[in-house]
């Protein structure tokens, strides 16, 4: 059952929370939109941005691991990931030239940003319901979409990029700090924590883990792609924003589709992705095309992750730890493993790779399907 919050609770705790989201993934708009191109700029090949992207996810992997069995997530470990992250961005900047220690930096950095998110997202769910979640989640992408634009029109010197990302870091830290107070459920213990399974589920957390996979070359690889078009980084830069700004009306109206069956949201928000990665390896130089495939990001993310965390909300009594396990796995693992095929796969036929993957990611939910309803026909006979 939800804690229940006066009005006004629920007014303060959605006022910080957009503030949250909204510099939280500014902040992840310049890492994910501009760093891979300023890294390209000052010389590392698409191999090692690939090897690099693939370091913080692959920490987010490791990370629930860590918290079933040794620590719990608790709100002084929040505070602390919240300041490790802004400190770690001056990090990334001073080993900028230097591979190996810039991946040293990303994997300490991936770190310190796998805790605070989840960690937030699970007091939201506990507090809003699911369209009002929606609505202050939203301002996450607004965020990003911000950054996105303003970016792309005033960044000229690539190091730039690293102040814009410890300034957004320092100001999440400060608004993130302030949502301690309204985390009211119970703490999970170390021992409720080891019963969590992530086998009970396995086709689930597969596919998770493949549709992130499939994201790789897009996250990591979509600016570079479109540069190598001859599309300028302005255009680019209207491209992503183009795709959030979809996310944002899919936010906030998605309310109602998710009163429906939220598996079945995900199959077909699953085969959409798939549908929109085809599209960008059949016209790779049509800008209208381009945007096409952008507006796919409403379903492909914005409802694919509230259906998800909705979904996964529900599947287990371990709240936090599910929300970690979901960062990890899917964005963790799935990222780390989807940078480091894109990387090599780089090039006219990386979209194409992309939709297959994703289709494999669709395959794999219905399985789970399968299994789930066999689970419940055996739970019924005994």
């Amino acid at each position: 059952m939800k804690p229940l919050l006066n009005q006004k609770l629920q007014f303060s705790f959605a006022f910080l929370a957009s503030l949250y989201y909204f510099f939280y993934f500014a902040g992840v708009g310049v890492y994910v939109i501009f760093m891979p191109k300023v890294l390209i700029d000052i010389g590392y090949s698409a191999v090692e941005v690939g090897v690099i992207y693939a370091a913080a996810p692959f920490v987010r992997f490791l990370l629930p691991f860590v918290f079933q069995h040794l620590v719990v997530l608790t709100s002084r470990i929040y505070f602390v990931s919240l300041l490790f992250t802004t400190l770690l961005t001056f990090l990334l900047f001073l080993t900028s030239d230097h591979f190996w220690s810039y991946l040293i930096a990303n994997l300490l950095f991936g770190a310190a940003m796998g805790v605070s998110l989840p960690y937030v997202e699970t007091i939201a769910l506990s507090t809003l319901s699911r369209s009002h979640y929606g609505k202050v989640r939203l301002w996450g992408s607004l965020g990003f979409v911000a950054i996105a634009l303003w970016l792309g029109s005033v960044l000229d010197v690539p190091m730039e990029a690293f102040y814009y990302l410890s300034g957004l870091a320092f100001v999440t830290f400060v608004f993130g700090a302030m949502l301690v107070r309204f985390d009211t459920i119970a703490h999970e213990t170390t021992a409720s924590n080891r019963s969590f399974s992530l086998r009970l589920y396995w086709a689930f957390w597969l596919s998770l883990f493949l549709m992130q996979v499939g994201f790789g070359g897009f996250y990591n690889f979509f600016t570079i792609y479109e540069t190598a078009q001859g599309v300028s980084l302005e255009v680019i830069g209207w491209m992503w924003s183009f795709g959030v700004i979809c996310e944002v009306a899919m936010l906030y109206f998605q309310g109602p589709l998710l009163e429906r069956n939220l598996l079945t949201i995900l199959q077909f928000a699953t085969l959409i992705t798939a549908v929109r990665w085809f599209l960008l390896y059949l016209f790779p130089d049509s800008i209208a095309m381009t945007f096409v495939s952008q507006s796919l990001h409403a379903i492909g993310f914005a409802l694919y992750h509230t259906a998800t965390i909705s979904y996964i909300f529900l599947l287990y009594t371990q709240k936090k730890l599910a929300q970690q396990f979901y960062l990890g796995v899917a964005f963790g693992l799935g990222g780390s493993v989807g940078a480091i095929v894109a990387g090599q796969v780089y090039g006219e036929s990386l979209f194409l790779a992309e939709a297959i993957v994703t289709l494999f990611a669709g395959a794999a939910l219905f399985l789970h399907q399968k299994r789930k309803a066999w689970m419940s026909q055996d739970a019924q006979q005994i």
